[in-house]
């Protein structure tokens, strides 16, 4: 049986018996690891308080064999995000980024450009602000992690051609529609009827969102961040087939 160590952060834990539970972590080497804390649920464990949700810690893991959990032999508490204890809102996208990372990724199926954007994602929302430091925008930092996270596994949305038919896509008469993965064209618009209109200013946020650089950090109107928060809440619902359950806590 080989073990593994990697720096992870605690998506998820659930008790597993009397004293023990079972911890899912997120890790760049790995992917998702799910493992067995035995004691983990004592007030004195090996693992002390390595295992609370969110915090970044070094484990080593004993791979088992296929069908049983793995075995967590060691945590240690590698950094914490103090803001979390006192923001709420911060800690409600906090922990809707780790929702959506354990529900939408598999076991030991590595993303680690996914695992910098979360990270870095987290240190945002979870780090104290240095004196002088412009105030947390909370809304678009985790529309950008949710843009990372669909271009990652596959489901990045069509945003420069109609998701239909490829064809060209007026600026001034837009819809997106999330059964189609993208925005559509005029001529698809009138076949679709799952679809929601797209201002152009949403549109170029969307965008902003999925491009590399900076320009989504740039200050947008409100209405404008509302929209684009109702269209990939829409969309992540309609490809989970259910509401995450964070998702009504969060603001633009």
């Amino acid at each position: 049986m080989a073990s593994i160590k990697a720096t992870a952060v605690v998506l998820k834990t659930a008790d597993w018996s009397e004293s023990s539970r079972i911890a899912t972590f997120w890790t760049s080497e790995f992917g998702k690891v799910r493992a067995l804390a035995k004691g983990g649920r004592r007030l004195k464990s090996a693992f002390d308080n390595a295992l609370d949700l969110l915090t970044v810690c070094s484990i080593v893991v004993l791979r088992k064999s296929p069908g049983t959990l793995d075995l967590l032999t060691e945590a240690q508490v590698v950094q914490r995000f103090p803001r979390l204890r006192d923001d709420l809102d911060a800690l409600y996208a906090a922990y809707y980024v780790a929702e959506l990372l354990n529900d939408w990724t598999e076991d030991y199926d590595p993303h680690p450009l996914l695992y910098d954007e979360s990270l870095a994602t987290l240190r945002a929302l979870g780090d104290r602000p240095t004196v002088g430091a412009p105030a947390l925008d909370i809304g678009p930092r985790v529309m950008r992690f949710e843009m990372a996270l669909l271009r990652e596994l596959g489901y990045n949305p069509a945003l420069d051609v109609c998701a239909t038919c490829a064809g060209v896509v007026e600026r001034k008469r837009l819809a997106f529609s999330a059964a189609a993965g993208g925005v559509l064209c005029v001529r698809c618009q009138g076949v679709l009827r799952e679809k929601r209109p797209l201002s152009p200013e949403a549109w170029e946020l969307l965008r902003a969102f999925a491009a590399a650089g900076d320009e989504w950090m740039r200050p947008r109107n409100a209405a404008v961040r509302a929209e684009v928060r109702q269209v990939l809440g829409h969309y992540v619902t309609y490809l989970m087939g259910r509401r995450p359950r964070l998702l009504p806590y969060l603001g633009s």
